[in-house]
């Protein structure tokens, strides 16, 4: 399409006078939703149980935006965990644990604990094979995470489920997390593992489509390449993975896990996958 002269100053007295009136260009509201990215401590969790301050230190200094911590507070109460977050500039992005830490009396402690910690997402890392192994169990498990998403909404906190790769064979012809996501209430979150999922024979671009809204927390893994490939140096489509996520997936979070490396190895992973990800404009 042509724009005349005069079209073309309307335009830009209107843009002008939108900018005059506080209002957002698209460029700048599209900056604006930069989804910031933490990392899964499990990545690096023989460091943090050496040494939790000085590896918290390297993650901010990093420029990773938060942390999800794993199966364990590394030996920390809670109001030390916190002043190290802040001191770091990292928030809490969310905790792998198993149901046991939300079932009976150990639900209220582990609120207590994720609110000092600012914690939003609480996400079960695996579940029992019984809980599994038919669609009848997965049905009467995704009831149970409906009832738990109930009550942490009333702590400002939400429930999810963390995928593996046992999670897209099928069981009685349907694959496991499908029958789960299709059970399970809105609120419940999918944290989809990208490198899990097609690890397992699944075909992740195809689950984050199938559950819009529901993947408010994604774990950016890679999956094939050459040895010791970090994330953008495999075979994993981020280009696509990004789309979804931020158009219809509803991601809040995008958590790098490199759980392959030990030892000083593990620190400089995921310094590199960063680095891959801010390349991309991440």
């Amino acid at each position: 399409m042509n724009l005349s002269r005069r079209q073309m100053l309307k335009l830009t007295a209107g843009a002008a006078a939108a900018i005059a009136a506080g209002a957002r260009l698209p460029a700048v509201a599209a900056a604006a939703k930069k989804i910031p990215i933490g990392l899964g401590l499990w990545s690096v969790r023989q460091q943090c149980e050496k040494d939790l301050p000085g590896v918290l230190k390297a993650i901010g200094e990093m420029g990773y935006d938060g942390v999800e911590f794993a199966h364990s507070y590394y030996g920390h109460e809670a109001p030390a965990i916190r002043k190290l977050l802040d001191d770091n500039g990292l928030a809490c992005c969310g905790m792998h644990m198993g149901l046991p830490m939300l079932d009976g009396e150990a639900f209220d402690a582990t609120v207590k604990i994720h609110k000092t910690l600012g914690t939003p997402y609480l996400i079960i890392a695996s579940l029992p094979r019984r809980s599994t192994e038919s669609v009848q169990a997965l049905v009467e498990t995704g009831k149970k995470f409906n009832e738990l998403s109930k009550k942490l909404a009333d702590h400002g906190m939400k429930i999810g489920y963390h995928c593996h790769g046992g999670d897209f064979e099928p069981v009685e012809g349907k694959i496991p997390w499908v029958v789960f996501g299709e059970n399970t209430d809105p609120e419940v979150i999918l944290q989809l593992d990208i490198g899990n999922a097609i690890g397992g024979g699944g075909d992740a671009i195809a689950m984050l489509k199938h559950f819009p809204g529901r993947s408010i927390s994604v774990h950016l893994k890679e999956h094939g390449g050459p040895a010791g490939a970090v994330i953008g140096e495999g075979d994993v489509n981020w280009k696509e993975v990004f789309q979804i996520c931020e158009s219809t997936g509803g991601t809040k979070w995008y958590v790098v896990e490199d759980e392959t490396r030990e030892g000083p190895e593990s620190i400089e992973a995921v310094r590199r996958c960063l680095q891959s990800l801010r390349k991309m404009g991440k």
